[in-house]
């Protein structure tokens, strides 16, 4: 396991995965549904998935940039705890006021280590990474809460960055079939 906090994918599995009948983002219909939100309203699970996030920091971090909408209370919590600023990054920019595609401080020149709640294929990291390299920053790791991809391989390999979970996939299937 990723996480020093060995209960916290059985307290995680247990709060989020909810069964019923779901529609799917891709129309299929499953009895089961993982609502990572829940999780993230709770103040002690978010807390202990801070503190595991913040473990996985590089050693040299300028900013953290929090993907719209799951990322924003993980890197919150993180930089309170670390004292390192957020730069929140919208999935597109804004139509008023400053029209910008990230909110906070400046960027350009920065080391950005993005922070996600769950990656599956990436799609988000990935428009939020070529973004933010647009606008200068240093883009090269991303930390998620729980990596969803199939498989052992990055799912963001093909745009540089480096991929740490605090969670898998399997570890939260591991956690459920021990409960």
């Amino acid at each position: 396991m990723t996480t020093t906090d060995t209960d916290l994918a059985a307290d995680i599995d247990a709060t989020c995965r909810l069964t019923g009948e779901f529609t799917l983002r891709s129309g299929q219909v499953s009895n089961e549904y993982f609502d990572k939100y829940l999780f993230e309203a709770d103040p002690q699970l978010l807390a202990r998935v801070a503190r595991e996030v913040a473990q996985l920091l590089p050693a040299e971090v300028d900013l953290l940039g929090a993907l719209e909408m799951g990322g924003i209370p993980i890197a919150t919590a993180v930089s309170q705890l670390v004292g390192i600023p957020v730069v929140f990054v919208r999935k597109k920019a804004k139509e008023y006021g400053t029209a910008k595609l990230a909110e906070g401080p400046a960027f350009a020149g920065k080391k950005v280590v993005l922070i996600e709640d769950v990656i599956t294929t990436g799609g988000a990291v990935r428009d939020a990474t070529s973004a933010l390299r647009a606008g200068g920053a240093v883009v090269e790791t991303v930390i998620c809460a729980i990596d969803r991809s199939p498989g052992e391989e990055n799912p963001l390999a093909d745009v540089g960055l480096q991929v740490r979970a605090v969670l898998t996939k399997a570890e939260l299937d591991a956690a459920r079939a021990t409960a």
